[in-house]
This record gives structure tokens, sequence and C-alpha cells, in this order.
């Protein structure tokens, strides 16, 4: 029996930006969340309260200050990981090493439900990297000469260049996995908590 292939509306992209919490700030602890459908239109879009006290805003890479964690806009982390948890629920899941964001929102995700494109072996090769993770940025560059995280990130053009990046591959990508031949690489296995 084999199931249908997955329809435009069966897909979603997620990203995460991340602040550090801890001694050093090292540890990862999200401040921003966004989702997008299949054409690239935002589902959703927040900032995060933290949780812990926040050591690095990382913000010369993250864009996030003190002030837009502290505003009225930012919902708890509670709300955001089950209002995430249940639009991804039954969707296809696209993203760039999807196992950070899966990880700091606390939500697992089947594995088979997951397209990412930084795990995606035919874009590893093309790069002449087969055993590596390589940057979203450039992946982007390299495979569709477009600029992403040129200044800050953002988690919704992150979300759309890695959409992007599926869709200049979906059909080869589909097909593969139709005829059981599943085309990525396993993600690092201290994130195995994350997939079901």
């Amino acid at each position: 029996m084999t199931t249908a292939a997955p329809t435009v509306e069966d897909f979603i992209a997620l990203s995460c930006i991340n602040v550090g919490v801890g001694p050093g700030g090292t540890t990862n602890m999200v401040a921003r969340v966004a989702l997008v459908d299949y054409q690239g239109h935002i589902v959703f879009e927040r900032f995060v309260e933290p949780t812990m006290a926040v050591t690095d805003y990382r913000t010369s890479t993250t864009g996030i200050a003190e002030s837009d964690l502290a505003s009225n806009e930012v919902l708890p982390f509670a709300v955001v990981q089950q209002y995430v948890a249940n639009l991804i629920k039954g969707k296809v899941l696209v993203g760039h090493s999807l196992w950070n964001d899966l990880s700091v929102l606390g939500i697992p995700h089947s594995a088979a439900a997951t397209r990412d494109v930084a795990l995606y072996q035919p874009f590893r090769n093309a790069l002449k990297m087969p055993q590596q993770v390589i940057g979203l940025q450039t992946l982007a560059w390299q495979l569709m000469c477009r600029r992403c995280q040129e200044e800050q990130l953002h988690p919704v053009e992150n979300a759309r260049a890695a959409l992007d990046l599926y869709r200049s591959q979906a059909e080869e990508w589909e097909d593969a996995i139709t005829k059981g031949n599943w085309p990525c690489a396993l993600p690092p296995s201290t994130f195995s908590r994350c997939y079901l």
C-alpha cells in the first residue's frame, strides 16, 4: 500500500531565532518563532517570553534586544509551544536544521513528515560536502543565487528560504520518498528525542 503524495496544503515551514541563557549565554532559548505556508505566507510569527534570564541576546545576529522580549506583543512560551504544536500536527514540516527548532520548542515531530534542507543529500552532494551540515545562507546562495541572512536573522526569511530550497527539488524529493529511498542524512543522534 502506498501513501498519497502530500499536497501543498500539507506543508508548513518553521524557523526559530534563539537567544542565549546560562553561563556565557551558550544554551539556546527560543525568542522568536515563524511559520509560513507553502506559498510563503505568514501563518504565525511572534516573540516568545523568556522562561529564564537571558545572558546573551546575540543582538548582532538575532536583531533581538531586551525590549523586544519585554513588550506587550510577547507570548508566554507555553502558549507558543502549544500553538505551534497544533499548527504543525499532521503537517509536513520544512526547515533548515529542524532538530534545533524542535529542540528549543520542546515539540517532537514525525521524522517521516520532515523535509530538512540541511539533511537533503543531493544538496550536500551538489556542494561537494556530503557529510556536513551546510548553512542556510550558503545553500540559498549556491543553489538558487538567493541572498538571505545578510544582516540579522529573521525567522520568516529563514522559513521562506528553506521552503524555496525544498520547492526547487520537491518533485525529486517526493519521488525518492515514494520509491522508498529516503534522500536525507540522519539528524544528529543527540536530537533523536525531537522525532517520533
